[in-house]
């Protein structure tokens, strides 16, 4: 890895790879840095059915295969590296500090660290990960076709993703583990209207259960007592954490759960530091807007580098 480069790219998710591509055909002197192997989240996603272009659908392996060798046929420049921390005071130069004591540092930075769902740790949550363990109902909901699915959560994003679950599936078992639910008045009438949504409530979920895809869940109330609860799908809606830990949140005027705020070209509060894809500060966090983002992020840094000039 070189000292110094006009643009460089933090992570390597679908935003990281997309903003790569942008940048390599560009021909900008730039490198992405990732601490693991490109592909993020989506590596654990078993297929995608919503990502424009593949009308039947692709494993998230594939996805981010592909995304790779389009951006590598630009000459997309990749190291694999951890940064532990960043110094972006100065305006010219962001300085980026690496685990093994160097540093690098670059004219422009895009931050593209992603974020990673929250989980609630029970034996089979791992191994049935993609085979009815899902994150997102926006993302998986169709698969679930009159299917009996539970829930796991009850903030806003839980419940109206059990929403909107009920147009797919025959049944949305909520499950939460105090008496009532931390999201908003309007989103739980709604829910409560719902024919199609149960709740169970000061419940936690001990396991996941099933040879090929998820088949039971058993069920621990807080008074003791035990229960099997069928599904055909599980739902762990608790919320996502930012990548943010060599981020410096302050500066970058992160909201309270340590995500990014931008505006409509991707730029955050720093000069010549854009970010793109689920570290952002947003609602939605889906493949298809983290790699929109990205693409306005490399133009917004293009403008910043030529200004700058």
């Amino acid at each position: 890895m070189k000292e110094h480069y006009e643009l460089i790219i933090l992570g390597g998710g679908p935003a990281g790879l997309s903003a790569g591509l942008y940048a390599a055909r560009a021909r900008l002197d730039h490198v992405l840095i990732e601490k693991g192997a490109p592909g993020g989240q989506v590596l654990l996603t078993d297929w995608v059915d919503n990502y424009p272009g593949f009308p039947e659908g692709l494993s998230g392996f594939d996805l981010i295969e592909n995304m790779t060798k389009h951006a590598q046929r630009f000459d997309l420049n990749i190291e694999t590296a951890c940064v532990t921390k960043m110094d972006l005071d100065q305006q010219d130069k962001k300085i980026l500090f690496l685990d093994d004591g160097s540093q690098v540092s670059c004219g422009a930075l895009i931050i593209c660290t992603g974020a990673s769902a929250n989980t609630i740790n029970v034996p089979g949550e791992q191994e049935l990960r993609g085979k009815g363990v899902s994150y997102c109902g926006t993302c998986d909901a169709p698969f679930y076709r009159n299917m009996h699915v539970a829930v796991i959560g009850g903030g806003n994003t839980a419940v109206q993703e059990a929403e909107y679950l009920t147009k797919f599936a025959s049944k949305v078992s909520v499950i939460h583990r105090r008496d009532e639910l931390r999201a908003t008045k309007i989103v739980q009438e709604i829910a409560f209207a719902n024919e199609k949504i149960e709740f169970i409530w000061d419940t936690t979920v001990t396991s996941i259960e099933g040879e090929n895809g998820v088949e039971r869940l058993q069920l621990l109330k807080k008074d003791g007592t035990t229960s099997t609860l069928e599904v055909e799908g599980v739902f762990v809606l608790i919320g996502v954490t930012p990548n943010s830990d060599a981020l410096p949140l302050e500066k970058l005027n992160a909201d309270k759960w340590g995500f990014i705020p931008i505006d409509t070209e991707s730029r955050t509060c720093i000069p010549g530091v854009m970010a793109a894809g689920d570290i952002c500060s947003k609602a939605v966090r889906q493949i298809v807007n983290a790699a929109g983002e990205a693409a306005v992020a490399v133009l917004s840094a293009e403008a910043y580098l030529q200004s700058s000039k």
